[in-house]
C-alpha cells in the first residue's frame, strides 16, 4: 500500500470510528451508513471494532437485569487486583 493510499484509508478508519456509535444505534444518515459498511467490507480492522462493540453491548444489554454471581474468593481476589477492595462488602463476622 502506498504512502499515499495508507493515509487514505487511515484517514477513512477516523471517520468510520467517530461514527460507529451512531451506526450502531440507527442514528447515521443513510448515505454514511453505506460508505460505512463498504468500509467495513474492505478494512478487517475496523470490522474487528466493530464486531467487539456490537458484541460486548449485546453482552451489556443481556447482563443489564441479572448480575453475574461471582463465587466470593474470587470477587475479593478480583477488587484486591483493582485495588477496590473498600467496595466490596464485608464479611460477616
Amino acid at each position: 500500500m502506498s504512502a499515499q493510499s495508507q493515509h487514505t484509508h487511515t484517514n477513512s478508519c477516523h471517520e468510520v470510528l467517530a461514527h460507529l456509535n451512531d451506526y450502531i444505534d440507527g442514528e447515521l444518515a443513510p448515505e454514511l451508513c453505506e460508505a460505512l459498511e463498504a468500509h467495513l467490507e474492505v478494512c478487517e480492522d475496523c470490522r474487528v471494532v466493530f464486531d467487539t462493540l456490537n458484541k460486548t453491548l449485546y453482552l451489556v444489554h443481556q447482563l443489564r437485569n441479572t448480575s453475574p454471581q461471582l463465587p466470593e474468593t474470587v470477587e475479593y481476589r478480583l477488587f484486591a487486583v483493582l485495588n477496590l477492595e473498600q467496595f466490596v462488602p464485608k464479611k460477616p463476622e
